[in-house]
């Protein structure tokens, strides 16, 4: 019984810490020149020094995160990065957007092929899309940022729209991490210079591997060396538990550093 209480008592007490590093990510919101309004969640580097310049990741959630909560686009994958020993070992900003129901991060998802498992990109970002690169061009501005170390990861629609950010910017981001996404076959020759890691499951029947598969053939066939991992296992969600609880991804990721030059 006494077992039984202390099991319970950790349960509450790891339930409680994970909050705490939830709330870590301060609620904002983005209004651009139009006054059309983004809303969006941001964590400081611990100690956020001034003098100091930091890396920072955009956070893409998927269909399920949509609202105007400003809360939801945080139950997959970003808790990893409040947490105090990770926040120790890697300071960076990171921000997560959050879109209305009803929009897209990216055409990518509403126009993706399951014939040949590619998706056409539109000429112009969506308005979610377009506010955010409007958000990161702000924070750049106000805070102490790496431009050289500008990270993009996202899940499933997100994974899809970090492949749309990529590919309308291939120049912008020091590395990218699409989970469960796909993108536009015809654009991938521009990817060739990006450090990526992909990741899907095998199970996966909400978004089909194959549009993960066709896109890292096409980026490697173009030239590039994307990596891949696909889950044997894992469906949708687990692919994205997985990839997150990697402590590899991580050091892969903040390794990275775009060159200026390009």
């Amino acid at each position: 019984m006494k077992r039984i209480v202390v099991v319970i008592g950790f349960l509450f007490l790891s339930i409680s810490i994970a909050n705490a590093q939830i709330t870590d990510f301060e609620p904002r919101t983005f209004t651009d020149s139009t006054e059309q309004e983004l809303q969006y969640r941001m964590l400081k580097p611990a100690n956020y020094d001034s003098t100091k310049s930091y890396p920072l990741v955009l956070f893409l959630h998927g269909a399920g995160e949509r609202g105007n909560d400003n809360y939801s686009q945080l139950k997959w994958g970003v808790s990893h990065f409040a947490e105090p020993k990770f926040r120790e070992r890697y300071p960076a900003f990171v921000v997560a957007p959050q879109m209305q129901e009803g929009e897209v991060w990216s055409q990518l998802i509403t126009t993706r092929d399951t014939t040949t498992f590619t998706a056409s990109m539109g000429e112009t970002p969506t308005e979610p899309m377009r506010l955010t690169i409007g958000l990161l061009k702000k924070l750049q501005n106000k805070y102490s940022i790496n431009s050289d170390r500008l990270y993009v990861t996202g899940i499933s629609m997100g994974g899809f729209g970090t492949f749309d950010l990529i590919q309308r910017f291939p120049n912008k981001f020091a590395a990218a991490v699409p989970i469960c996404g796909g993108g536009d076959l015809s654009r991938a020759f521009m990817l060739v210079d990006i450090p990526l890691w992909v990741f899907h499951g095998t199970e996966d029947e909400v978004v089909h591997p194959k549009f993960s598969r066709s896109m890292v053939e096409a980026i490697r066939i173009a030239g590039g060396s994307p990596g891949y991992t696909e889950y044997p296992d894992e469906g949708h969600v687990g692919a994205w538990v997985q990839a997150y609880s990697n402590p590899h991804l991580y050091e892969w990721l903040f390794n990275k550093e775009r060159d200026s030059d390009n």
